[in-house]
């Protein structure tokens, strides 16, 4: 059982080791460049930026390790680089294999389209699970190599919390992967869509009167520097995203067995 899954994750390992990588050098450089702006009154530095700005960059507190990670790391790596690299990495899931000619293989085997689609679509957590894990504990050691602390509960919370978020990105790569037959087309819609997302919750959704729309964007409901610098967070918000991710799973999954492959 789950050998597509099991397979599909041994390709996917070296992806998840560079994303890791990567992820983590950015990681040294923020916090190195957190010791180097040491002593610098970030209040008269943001002063003139309007409440919107500061609130879609996550900026509280930059004068703490927490808000300055906060703002300068997860703010934009992983709301917005991990939230498109996932989008991106799905939406070639099943329509790259079309595009090739190898799902014709796969469907040959005595293997229902939805368990395929699951198992491959599975396959994504090997680099979810990964960059998060890994790169938690990266973060928390160079935390403390600069002589700072961190509260390790918040600090897991806010990767822990992440993976219902990113489950959304890729779920919407997901949904357009089987949708169409070219990959490229599928994950430049894919990326399209969860950036659009994104500026719709950080830009039109501050505005007056268009306050609702920010609802539509999964960057709504995680906010990751509240949960470092305090630990706070609405449970219900991690529900939406679970709910809005299983919805774009099974959706889906009634595409892929009605494609005429």
């Amino acid at each position: 059982m789950f050998e597509t899954a099991r397979y599909e994750g041994r390709r996917r390992l070296r992806g998840a080791a560079i994303l890791t990588a990567g992820v983590a050098a950015y990681a040294g450089f923020i916090v190195w460049y957190f010791t180097v702006l040491e002593g610098v009154d970030y209040e008269d530095v943001f002063e003139d930026l309007p409440p919107a700005m500061l609130e879609a960059f996550g900026i509280q507190n930059l004068s703490t390790i927490e808000g300055f990670l906060g703002a300068q790391l997860f703010s934009f790596v992983w709301l917005l680089g991990l939230g498109l690299y996932f989008a991106y990495v799905a939406g070639g899931v099943v329509a790259r294999d079309v595009e090739t000619e190898r799902m014709d293989l796969l469907l040959s085997f005595p293997v229902t389209r939805s368990r395929l689609l699951v198992e491959k679509f599975a396959a994504l957590l090997v680099p979810m699970v990964a960059v998060n894990a890994f790169g938690g504990l990266i973060i928390y050691l160079l935390v403390l190599a600069i002589g700072e602390r961190i509260a390790v509960d918040h600090l897991f919370l806010t990767h822990l919390l992440s993976v219902p978020f990113l489950l959304v990105c890729a779920g919407v790569g997901l949904a357009f992967s089987v949708a169409v037959d070219r990959a490229a087309i599928a994950e430049r819609a894919a990326v399209g869509t969860v950036f659009v997302l994104y500026l719709v919750e950080s830009v039109v959704g501050g505005a007056e009167g268009y306050d609702w729309i920010q609802y539509l964007s999964p960057t709504q409901y995680y906010e990751p520097t509240p949960i470092l610098i305090d630990g706070s967070f609405e449970p219900i918000d991690s529900v939406i995203l679970l709910v809005a991710f299983a919805g774009l799973l099974i959706l889906s999954q009634a595409l892929f067995e009605r494609r005429d492959i």
